[in-house]
């Protein structure tokens, strides 16, 4: 431990750790917001009317600049066709769902809630790295860097001794 954290009292260093999991919790709500967003859009193209519509308003935009990756995601959307956004909307609550129980526990400060983090952020880890390696994007690279910093910071607090609980007189 440091010698910072030796002189420092129990109270503010418990208050530092309040404000860190805060933060990541807000995080965790973040990302499921739009999640469910993802999710809601995604239940709506599934209906075909509303798909049909998406694809003749991308084929009828006029953007010059990025007329190939129009072209390629009237492309995409038309391989795809509209019962795919099912399985997309499901993914996106599933993922919506963990970062949901990741924020409310980290917000409420619940040990078990920082190991859960732990690991569905850890896990997330390798497969970002790729992504940074073989598809880079400072998006992704900030992603990675920023879960990079949540699963070591929450691993040092999970690590840390907890005060016991005096048991409740029955």
């Amino acid at each position: 431990m440091s010698e910072h954290h030796l002189t420092q009292p129990t109270s503010e260093i418990e208050a530092q750790h309040s404000l860190g999991l805060r933060i990541i919790a807000i995080y965790k709500g973040v990302k499921t917001i739009g999640l469910i967003l993802v999710a809601a859009f995604a239940f709506h193209l599934y209906r075909e009317q509303n798909f049909e519509k998406l694809v003749h308003w991308l084929e009828h935009l006029s953007l010059t600049d990025s007329n190939d990756l129009r072209w390629r995601l009237v492309g995409l959307l038309q391989e795809w066709g509209p019962s795919k956004f099912v399985a997309i909307g499901l993914v996106a609550l599933a993922y919506a769902a963990i970062f949901a129980t990741e924020g409310t526990g980290l917000w409420l400060r619940k040990h078990w809630a920082e190991w859960f983090t732990v690991i569905a952020t850890g896990s997330l880890i390798p497969i970002e790295f790729y992504e940074v390696l073989f598809r880079f994007t400072w998006l992704k690279l900030g992603a990675l860097v920023a879960n990079v910093v949540i699963v070591v910071y929450l691993v040092r607090i999970a690590m840390q001794p907890r005060p016991k609980k005096a048991k409740a007189a029955g």
